[in-house]
């Protein structure tokens, strides 16, 4: 964790990689941006941009703006990005299979370097030209080999709290999972969840 910015609320925190990829857009147009175009582009108003990154430090100039590339340096360095990010993808099924697929995560600086299963069908099979599957059983050596702190979970949901607990044992730190459970851990431990189901649900409340 970033402990500089500890108290940060999270949900500011939780906006900060869509000002990432806002600039990433923006900077297409030109070198410089303001709170109000960010805002426009983004759905919230300049004044939340403003007290937003305020939080951090002062980035732009009255009357100026902000210096793309600059602003962007320093959210990557409040997000830790300025480093690559090993990991690791535990459970090999259809949705492991689009994640070994997806060229996305290399392009941010997460690398999956390698990914375990627990089905005998899948263990040796070569994904995507460049990762072996191996077995669950040699999870433990994996981690501490590749000094491994983030999982991808895609397991089924029955077995994700029992899995989940045992990678925290091996030194993982930060778990984005896809299985439709809450995991119960340590608060030292940083989930995410990926859950469609959530999102169409939310999205239905605006759905007449």
């Amino acid at each position: 964790m970033n402990t500089k910015f500890q108290t940060i609320p999270d949900i500011i925190v939780a906006r900060l990689p869509r000002y990432l990829r806002a600039l990433s857009i923006l900077r297409q147009k030109g070198e410089t941006t303001n709170s109000k175009e960010l805002g426009t582009f983004l759905g919230y108003s300049a004044a939340q941009i403003r007290k937003d990154l305020s939080q951090f430090g002062e980035f732009g100039k009255q009357g100026t703006g902000y210096n793309i590339d600059f602003l962007t340096e320093q959210i990557n360095n409040i997000l830790n990005l300025a480093r690559e990010w090993k990991m690791i993808l535990v459970g090999c099924g259809n949705i492991g299979h689009a994640i070994l697929n997806y060229s996305g995560f290399s392009a941010n600086g997460f690398h999956v370097v390698a990914a375990v299963d627990s089905d005998e069908n899948l263990i040796g099979k070569v994904i995507n030209d460049q990762i072996t599957i191996q077995s669950i059983n040699n999870v433990e050596q994996i981690i501490r080999n590749h000094q491994i702190s983030i999982a991808m979970l895609t397991v089924p949901a029955s077995v994700a709290q029992e899995t989940a607990e045992e990678l925290i044992k091996y030194g993982i730190k930060g778990i984005l999972t896809y299985a439709p459970i809450i995991l119960s851990l340590p608060s030292d431990i940083r989930v995410e969840y990926i859950d469609p189901v959530i999102s169409l649900q939310h999205i239905t409340y605006y759905l007449n």
